[in-house]
């Protein structure tokens, strides 16, 4: 999988989302966010350790539906999903909460 550094604007829909097959791990946050700055050694590392699927960084904010769709209210949220099911997530994620999400995505 590989690492995306830039939180993009909102351009997916719910239901293509969901529609995607495979290993989606979807991060909801924004570039200016002091959480989300501090967590990205960490999300990196779990990023490039997993070896499938695609990572996607969605800037989130007031009135963004594909957050609103899954509920994120903190930054950064990290969900998996596969074949547009959720599996996992990870909310304001350290260390251990990056490693409890990977285990569950094997």
């Amino acid at each position: 999988m590989q690492y995306q550094r830039v939180y993009e604007p909102e351009t997916l829909t719910r239901d293509a989302l969901d529609g995607r097959k495979g290993l989606t791990l979807v991060e909801f946050g924004a570039n200016w966010c002091g959480y989300c700055i501090a967590a990205q050694p960490d999300i990196e590392k779990a990023v490039n350790a997993m070896p499938e699927g695609s990572h996607l960084k969605i800037e989130d904010g007031p009135g963004r539906r594909l957050g609103r769709s899954f509920r994120v209210k903190l930054w950064p949220t990290l969900i998996a999903m596969r074949d547009g099911q959720e599996i996992g997530r990870a909310v304001r994620p350290d260390q251990n909460a990056l490693t409890a999400l990977l285990a569950t995505i094997s």
